[in-house]
């Protein structure tokens, strides 16, 4: 079952930092180990993971390829990253 599309931009956010802190803790790794799969700043998956800030589409690649390698569900981001695009882009 898919989720809901997001509604706002927090909303969206929120869901994409929920995402990403999961994917992260089911492959049992810190922030700072997370950080150096993905070749990205510690601060970068801090923010992510706050709702500071969302992944670009370099950053989503990584995050799918990391999935991929470790048989980690990817879908659930890639709704909640696709349906924040397209909130932003109705703006």
């Amino acid at each position: 079952v898919r989720k809901e599309m997001c509604n706002s931009k927090e909303g969206c956010s929120m869901n994409i930092s929920t995402e990403i802190r999961t994917i992260r803790r089911k492959a049992f790794l810190t922030q700072t180990e997370f950080a150096n799969e993905l070749s990205v700043a510690f601060s970068t998956v801090n923010r992510w993971e706050n709702g500071k800030g969302i992944p670009n589409n370099t950053a989503m690649k990584k995050l799918r390829d990391f999935c991929e390698k470790r048989n980690i569900s990817y879908l659930d981001l890639e709704d909640a990253w696709i349906n924040g695009q397209l909130h932003q882009g109705n703006k």
